[in-house]
């Protein structure tokens, strides 16, 4: 039976995931700093901010993957037929030469990637605070496709 304190505790380090709305990395100092102060003092606590940092640095990796893919397909889609001098001499640019039309495809998927990207941050924004109702809880959560840097 876990202690008010260490239920409050878990799931604080949850949510303090969220920081990263407002704090640029702040899903790992937050949870890093919680966690590190406490995991000595429960078995609990120690469960999940690993839990949270591996949740995190999962998403990271996912969100940096479909970066990868993403950005150049659509600047290689857009940019594509348009000559690099034009690129470089702004006076010879014009935006009539992007042929879009012949592209459709490219630019699907790359929309799509991106479409992936927001939807993988609302699925992140969800599960963090499931997992912190089940930590106030007393219960042990395990967030999906995370990948267990951390044992």
């Amino acid at each position: 039976m876990e202690t008010n304190s260490n239920k409050t505790t878990a799931a604080i380090t949850h949510l303090s995931a969220l920081t990263q709305y407002f704090i640029p990395f702040g899903n790992f100092i937050f949870p890093i700093i919680i966690w590190s102060s406490k995991k000595e003092q429960s078995e609990f606590i120690d469960y999940h901010g690993k839990q949270v940092l591996n949740f995190q640095l999962s998403i990271f990796i996912y969100s940096l993957i479909l970066g990868i893919i993403a950005i150049p397909v659509l600047l290689f889609t857009i940019f594509n037929g348009v000559s690099l001098e034009a690129l470089i001499n702004d006076n010879d640019f014009i935006w009539s030469q992007l042929d879009l039309g012949n592209l459709i495809g490219e630019i699907t998927f790359g929309i799509l990637l991106l479409i992936a990207f927001f939807l993988l941050k609302v699925f992140e924004f969800f599960l963090i605070i499931i997992a912190a109702i089940n930590a106030s809880n007393g219960e042990r959560y395990k967030y999906p496709i995370t990948i267990n840097f951390i044992k």
